[in-house]
């Protein structure tokens, strides 16, 4: 068996309910929600707003301030919840490298199911218009370790039971 689960992500395209899923799995597990969102350079909000999708670079620091900030609530003794898209294979490498006993939560979307919720989404910076860039993007983490793939249509306090039970199953103790 792999270390247990000291730090989750929950990823997924915009509109999955990344936010609303991490806040539910610390209402029920425990744990430090981040939002990734909120630290994203003032650079890359401007380049969403103008509908304008981030490239690597623009990601890397970013992702490096995220890896940074998970790390140091494990090393605090919490278990960080993420909110963060983590498209890439190499996004979520980068996020791994930098805490060990990461795991993943995929929430799974259609893409026009995607589009609907972006569009009615207020104030978010996100337009609906780069959904098919993030669709683009994404690199579905099929077979990579200690990953949950779940149906992101499901009501959020299922997502969340499943992922407290996928937690236990691996070696996290619950938190709250």
């Amino acid at each position: 068996m792999n270390a247990p689960l000291n730090a989750l992500v929950v990823m997924g395209v915009s509109g999955c309910g990344k936010s609303s899923v991490g806040a539910a799995i610390v209402g029920r597990s425990g744990g430090r929600l981040i939002e990734g969102d909120s630290f994203h350079p003032e650079a890359n909000i401007a380049k969403m707003r103008a509908g304008t999708p981030l490239n690597d670079d623009d990601r890397a620091g970013w992702l490096q301030r995220l890896g940074e900030e998970m790390l140091a609530c494990v090393n605090a003794g919490e278990r960080p919840v993420l909110t963060c898209s983590a498209l890439k294979l190499k996004y979520r490498e980068a996020l791994r490298d930098a805490v060990p006993g990461l795991g993943f939560v995929f929430l799974e979307l259609s893409r026009a199911e995607a589009a609907e919720r972006v569009a009615h989404r207020p104030g978010h910076f996100m337009p609906a218009s780069l959904i098919d860039s993030q669709f683009a993007t994404l690199e579905p983490p099929t077979g990579e370790n200690l990953t949950l793939p779940l149906d992101a249509t499901q009501p959020i306090v299922e997502l969340a039971h499943q992922v407290e039970n996928w937690l236990i199953e691996h070696g996290a103790s619950t938190l709250a």
